[in-house]
């Protein structure tokens, strides 16, 4: 095995151990959320978080047994149409817009080191993968800075997946 695919191995290590952390956090969330709409949006969250790393776990093996990269499968919401979310009053705003804060950051930071991931990885597959999970990263951000708004100025869950 090379250097490169050492730290290559290491940054998948990193970026699995953060997707544990997101998915716990978005499971947390879940219980300081008092409207189930929001419930379900960090339920699905941390599905997501958690398919991550799986996905991560079977590049990491995939790597080390025979140096090859793995396709990545999509993987989608399924939260309730803007409609049926719209006017849905949340009890803990304060706890709730702390949390989304915080998630922006994590959802921020996983894009860019997905992002970077992507651009140091030579391997078509492996690049696509990479920018796969910045990208699914970046509509977790845009989805959440949505439900940021929606509370702060009007203290109803609202989104657009």
């Amino acid at each position: 095995m090379t250097d490169q695919n050492l730290n290559l191995l290491d940054a998948i290590q990193i970026a699995m151990e953060a997707e544990q952390k997101a998915a716990a956090f978005y499971t947390n969330a879940v219980r300081e959320t008092s409207n189930p709409l929001g419930q379900k949006l960090f339920e699905q969250l941390a599905e997501f978080e958690r398919h991550h790393y799986d996905k991560l776990l079977a590049l990491r093996e995939s790597l080390r047994a025979a140096g090859v990269f793995i396709a990545y499968d999509d993987y989608s919401f399924s939260l309730p149409a803007p409609s049926e979310v719209q006017g849905t009053q949340e009890a803990n705003t304060k706890t709730v817009m702390g949390i989304i804060t915080m998630a922006l950051n994590v959802e921020q930071e996983a894009e860019k080191r997905y992002a970077a991931l992507a651009e140091q990885t030579s391997d078509p597959e492996g690049r696509a993968m990479f920018q796969k999970l910045s990208e699914e990263e970046r509509q977790h951000f845009l989805l959440l800075r949505k439900a940021y708004w929606s509370l702060n100025n009007r203290g109803v869950w609202e989104w657009s997946g």
